[in-house]
């Protein structure tokens, strides 16, 4: 996969050298290009911004550097190979704002199978429109978000969504059914949270690792992992809990909720009022 990123703060990125992404680029699995956005300026200054249009406080970055970084990072008609033998694609531009639709899982893997992504990261009050709508004419365009909040830039968001959709590509994590094992894993019927998970040494400050993770049942094991995971899927995100069709749990899945203050209403899962909070 060929990933480019067009900055004005290249250096924020250097996380991509090190750990998974960093072996995946040695390996030749990621090809990552970073851009400077201010050697598409013309101004002694190198200037990105301006005030914008229609008043109101900071900057908005100027559309023409931004376009003629993507003309020349992602040029029209300019494709790589597809992955395993696929047809030749273009690009798929990625631009971080918190106004976009939620980064997901899901979203991981769907860009996953892309095999080129350009991320365009704004700083300020972010690009100008007219840029996106541009670039919408001749390439995919996803505005994706990190979560509900606002960051200084759209760098950290970069560094995320990478490493999100890098571990995903064959050859990245050593044991593949890592990746399978996820929380929001794509195939699971409903979505839960990874449960605690322990290693050696058996005993540490007189904490002792669960008997069932020693009696080496898998079936059991299995077992206690799963009621985990509904646990804490329930205590930290009881909207996924409430989005799980009671059809595609077990009978010790609905026990494990049961116990939690979760009971079946019309075909899905509420709280009662002394269980999980709503």
């Amino acid at each position: 996969m060929r990933i480019d990123v067009i900055t004005i703060f290249p250096e924020y990125l250097e996380p991509l050298d090190v750990s998974l992404v960093g072996k995946a680029r040695e390996k030749g699995i990621l090809d990552v290009r970073l851009h400077q956005l201010r050697d598409w300026t013309h101004d002694v200054h190198h200037t990105v911004d301006d005030t914008p249009y229609g008043g109101g406080p900071g900057m908005v970055m100027k559309p023409e550097p931004w376009a003629s970084a993507l003309d020349t990072v992602a040029p029209p008609g300019a494709t790589v190979p597809g992955t395993d033998g696929a047809p030749a694609e273009g690009p798929c531009l990625i631009v971080p704002t918190p106004s976009g639709r939620p980064f997901t899982q899901a979203v991981a893997v769907e860009l996953a199978a892309r095999p080129w992504l350009v991320f365009a990261p704004a700083r300020y009050e972010g690009i100008d429109r007219r840029v996106i709508d541009d670039a919408a004419t001749r390439m995919p365009v996803h505005e994706l978000s990190i979560g509900d909040y606002v960051l200084a830039g759209g760098e950290v968001a970069v560094l995320v969504m990478v490493e999100a959709i890098a571990r995903l590509l064959p050859g990245v994590l050593g044991n593949v059914e890592s990746a399978r094992d996820d929380s929001f894993a794509a195939g699971r019927m409903e979505k839960l949270l990874e449960g605690p998970v322990y290693t050696k040494p058996a005993r540490w400050r007189d904490r002792e690792v669960p008997e069932v993770l020693l009696s080496g049942h898998h079936g059991k094991i299995a077992r206690w992992r799963r009621d985990e995971a509904l646990r804490r899927t329930a205590a930290h995100r009881p909207d996924l809990v409430a989005a799980f069709r009671p059809e595609e749990l077990d009978r010790r899945d609905r026990e494990v909720l049961a116990e939690l203050g979760w009971h079946e209403r019309d075909g899905r899962f509420t709280p009662t009022s002394d269980g999980v909070e709503e």
